[in-house]
């Protein structure tokens, strides 16, 4: 059956089922886990978020990854904690205290991918020694067969700081004798390259040459009769995998117990160490390692001839294939476990798109889960993918998960706050700032084919391999040569409108619309490519070439399925990773699954979104602000401003730019920085600044975040400079300049000019904050806070989002909140809005409905309210309703358009005047309504034949409102 042809009715029928077996959280709290906050510190503040109304404390992957991990997505054993992150009592006591405040958790797992390289792989440790005999070799993913044969049955290890000979030739690589385990290996840097056992013979040959003993000689003879590493049926592999660890450790025990030999093993691994000024002394050292399971090589290399599927272009995460039940298996031993404890309560998975059948994980995942927890139903635990989906797509309907994790709802939630108006107007200013014609469509394509030519060259070609084999199976196609192949898939590629299909056993509609998509703009693009080639890769990803034997049918399918496995990453690191920091019209727009093409979406997209999010995804995650997000919400809030005041912001541009001109340095022959990266710098001092003047110290790492993070960005552009080709004079001159525009000195007339302007685009920016907020907390789904972000942070891209977080500041704010005088604060914090109580007073107000309230919430329906009057565009209104009980959300926007650049606060009739939000039919009867946010009540009011309330009375006291009714007592199953 094809996704379209699904019925959504019997969809939700079985959420509902599985609903009353699980439970849904309320809002989660995303914590970053690391060597600088550990289990012992989040359960710590369990308390603080337990009386902001948090039930489950949302955690970054914890289980054991490579030393010095910030973020814990290097995974290197799954079946271990991290011991940075604390051991097993440390974790059970973070649970306890959960469970002491009626809380649960939930936890990022990876199993896309694991660490390797280095020397803490258990799996790639072995994978190295024994290549395909190895008993982990089905674990990666990896082409034993390349198109270059002298790479055959060996995997590239792209380590090497140079080439190799140069790397080898200066005395770089030292092979050593482990005398604990008996082995021999390769170091070079950090990295253990393990030998083959079955060449371990060439060095004890040595050995014997310097000593003579039986046992020595019994063992040589014994490791070159172990099972070639060719020899792949499981007999052959189970006897080298045991004989040769048997072999090992007589080796270890020889050497201890007599030192003449211990003595010689160590004079035989010098004697292959050579001399740096005579070459041909490393030749033993290069034929040892020719005979191995891998070929070492510079890392440059990487992008054009790595075998190994990677995360993205990062070398040392190796792709895990986890659709292989036995890796499924190891790789979820301890998760699983956890969960049947009850110490899970829900999962986020990690780059969902990068899995090879991701409906298939999923499936196996929850009855997994419903084996070991006895729960009943399709979905037995709360589960959420990480999924970029674009505007115009939904997650399949077929997938037995709750929902995305939230960057779609951002992406909408931002697109509503932008004047849409003003696009025309924008394009101009930025066109006249950066002298060039830009367009987003252009730019993303460029991007992705620079990934494809750069990073990610390989994966293409892994891709180009399997479908030139296809070809040549057939004598009308044999004809299409490996490059015209690769050209017409990098077009493809570069023209696909969605991070990737899921064509499986058939082919959805929507992916093959997707499929058609991106063939017709690839031809558009290439009119000269023969348009044949084209036909045969559409045939080929629709499943519709002949296949006239089983064989070939497999090898068609599962070149689709691998197809579809680096579409993704090749989007991600082009368009999130490049073409966003390139196309740099509104900063605010890109973000991460954004489309800075799509310039605002209005009030009635937010409502869409919604309406459809509640029928079919209603437990889906919302968020704002995320780990991975190129700009915290409150940043993003406050450069959407910018689409209000697109003259201002025109003439402040020029001015600054003036007065900047001569703090500008000439590097081979252009100007540096160039003037896209200042019209990026501008936008990102606008977006970061902070709210109160800081003091020197505060100055200083101030000026270094942004240091850090224009570096970074114009590495990200790849175009006067990057990570892998570093231009250190413009590196240099682009640090120059941000230091010296940011310098405090009383002369400056920059930061004076700047700090001007930037004071009127804050307080609206703080004001589209809190509608944002309100909007997150009750729009259907369940919210998530990002660390520290119930009140204000202007946090950049990872690491500066990654900073710790002030968590007494926050408690000693909530307490006040608490404890203060609840009629005085909602107009006291509206009037402070600097000091982030408003935005911790919507937080808390809203989420302690939410707990008192919890069926209003996570299965109310949602309804969009008609607004009438003068202001209505400047309003986003909205109910939800579950049986007797609503609230009504009244959030505005475009504040800068409302009150007008001195204007005040956005509060009475001065503002509103007679503006009027309808209320629902089912809801005129109600005599008054209470508004959460400050506790007034409020009347109904009739204007003609509309009823409802008057946003003059709604936004008295405060910029934002929740008005409820039918929520006097708490919910039942409130907790």
């Amino acid at each position: 059956m094809k996704r379209a042809e699904r019925r959504d009715p019997a969809r939700r029928g079985a959420a509902a089922s599985d609903a009353a077996e699980l439970v849904i959280p309320r809002a989660t709290y995303r914590v970053q886990l690391n060597a600088g906050f550990t289990f012992r510190d989040a359960a710590a503040i369990v308390p603080y978020l337990a009386a902001l109304g948090i039930s489950h404390v949302y955690c970054s992957p914890y289980f054991r990854a490579r030393a010095g991990s910030t973020h814990g997505y290097d995974v290197v054993d799954h079946n271990s904690f991290n011991p940075e992150i604390g051991h097993r009592d440390d974790f059970e006591l973070f649970v306890a205290a959960l469970r002491a405040h009626g809380m649960g958790h939930i936890v990022d797992i990876v199993p896309n991918h694991v660490g390797i390289l280095g020397a803490d792989n258990a799996w790639w440790m072995d994978l190295l020694e024994n290549g395909e005999a190895s008993r982990y070799a089905a674990f990666f993913d990896i082409d034993w067969a390349p198109s270059n044969p002298d790479r055959a049955h060996k995997v590239l290890v792209p380590v090497l700081a140079d080439f190799y000979g140069t790397v080898l030739e200066r005395g770089e690589l030292e092979l050593r004798f482990e005398p604990r385990s008996g082995s021999f290996a390769v170091f070079y840097q950090s990295h253990r390259l393990p030998l083959d056992p079955r060449t371990y013979p060439r060095i004890l040959d040595r050995v014997a040459a310097l000593v003579s003993n039986t046992e020595l000689e019994n063992i040589r003879r014994s490791l070159a009769a172990l099972p070639d590493r060719q020899a792949l049926t499981p007999e052959q592999v189970a006897e080298r995998s045991r004989e040769k660890e048997l072999h090992k450790q007589r080796l270890a025990v020889l050497a201890a117990g007599k030192p003449e030999v211990a003595a010689a093993m160590e004079a035989a691994v010098r004697s292959f160490g050579g001399t740096a000024a005579e070459p041909a002394s490393f030749d033993a050292l290069h034929e040892l390692l020719e005979l191995q399971a891998y070929q070492l090589a510079y890392w440059r290399v990487a992008a054009e001839d790595i075998n190994y599927r990677r995360f993205f272009d990062v070398n040392d995460l190796a792709a895990l294939r986890v659709e292989n039940e036995a890796v499924f298996e190891v790789t979820h031993r301890l998760v699983l476990q956890l969960i049947a404890a009850g110490r899970i309560d829900g999962l986020r998975i990690d780059h969902a798109d990068g899995l090879y059948d991701p409906a298939g994980y999923f499936r196996r995942l929850q009855e997994r889960i419903a084996a070991v927890s006895g729960r009943r139903g399709t979905r037995a635990l709360y589960l959420v993918v990480e999924k970029i989906t674009a505007s115009f797509e939904h997650l399949p309907s077929d997938w037995p998960v709750h929902g995305e994790t939230g960057y779609h709802f951002a992406n909408v939630v931002n697109r509503m706050l932008v004047d849409s108006a003003t696009r025309a107007r924008m394009d101009r200013v930025y066109r006249a700032v950066i002298d060039e014609p830009l367009e987003w469509r252009d730019v993303a394509y460029e991007c992705q084919q620079l990934v494809l030519r750069r990073s990610l060259a390989s994966e293409l070609n892994v891709a180009t391999n399997q479908l030139a084999r296809i070809a040549r199976a057939d004598r009308r196609t044999r004809d299409f040569t490996f490059n015209g192949l690769r050209t017409a898939l990098a077009d493809v590629i570069a023209c696909f409108p969605v991070y990737r299909t899921y064509v499986a056993a058939t082919v959805a509609d929507s992916d093959r619309r997707y499929i058609e998509w991106a063939i017709a703009s690839a031809r558009r693009r290439r009119a000269a490519t023969e348009a044949s080639v084209f036909d045969f890769v559409r045939a080929a990803l629709l499943l519709e070439l002949p296949a006239p034997s089983d064989e070939l049918r497999r090898r068609m399918r599962a070149f689709a399925m691998k197809f579809q496995q680096i579409t993704a990453p090749i989007t991600a690191k082009g368009i999130e990773d490049t073409a966003l920091y390139r196309f740099n019209r509104l900063l605010s727009l890109n973000e991460v699954g954004g489309e800075p093409g799509n310039y605002g979406g209005g009030v009635r997209a937010f409502h869409a979104d919604a309406e459809y999010r509640v029928r079919h995804w209603p437990h889906e995650m919302l968020a704002t602000s995320t780990h991975d997000t190129k700009r915290s919400e409150d940043v993003r809030a406050r450069l959407t401003v910018l689409s209000e005041m697109t003259t201002p912001w025109r003439d402040a541009v020029r001015r600054w730019s003036r007065i900047n001109r001569s703090r500008k340095r000439e590097v081979d022959g252009q100007q540096a920085p160039s003037r896209n990266d200042e019209y990026h710098f501008y936008q990102t001092l606008v977006g970061t600044w902070p709210l109160t003047e800081p003091d020197p110290a505060g100055a200083a790492a101030y000026r270094e975040r942004i240091e850090a993070y224009m570096l970074k960005a114009a590495r990200e552009a790849k175009q006067r400079t990057s990570w892998t080709e570093t231009d250190a004079p413009y590196e240099e001159a682009l640090l120059q300049f941000v230091r010296s525009v940011l310098e405090p000195r009383d002369n400056n007339l920059f930061l004076v000019d700047f700090v001007e302007f930037q004071r009127r685009v804050a307080r609206f920016g703080l004001l589209n904050g809190l509608s944002q907020t309100l909007c997150k907390l009750t729009a259907p789904g369940v919210p998530d806070i990002y660390q520290g972000n119930e009140i204000w942070d202007f946090s950049l891209v990872d690491p500066d989002n990654r900073r710790a977080v002030d968590y007494p500041c926050r408690r000693a704010l909530l307490a006040e909140l608490q404890y203060g005088d609840a009629s005085a604060a909602p107009r006291a914090a509206a009037q402070r809005m600097e000091d982030g109580r408003a935005k911790l007073l919507v937080t808390w107000k809203t989420l302690q409905l939410r707990r008192a309230h919890p069926q209003l919430f996570r299965d109310g329906d949602y309804r969009r309210l008609r607004v009438r009057g003068g202001q209505a565009q400047h309003l986003c209104a909205f109910a939800r309703r579950f049986r007797q009980q609503s609230l009504m959300v009244i959030a505005p926007r475009l504040y800068r358009r409302l009150l007008g650049d001195e204007g005040g606060l956005p509060l009475g009739e001065g503002v509103w005047g007679e503006t009027l939000i309808e209320l629902p039919r089912e809801e005129r009867a109600r005599l008054s309504f209470r508004n959460v946010l400050d506790g007034a009540q409020l009347q109904p009011v009739r204007q003609g034949e509309s009823v409802g309330l008057l946003a003059a009375h709604a936004l008295a006291e405060f910029p934002v409102a929740l008005v409820a009714a039918g929520c006097e007592t708490p919910d039942d199953d409130a907790g």
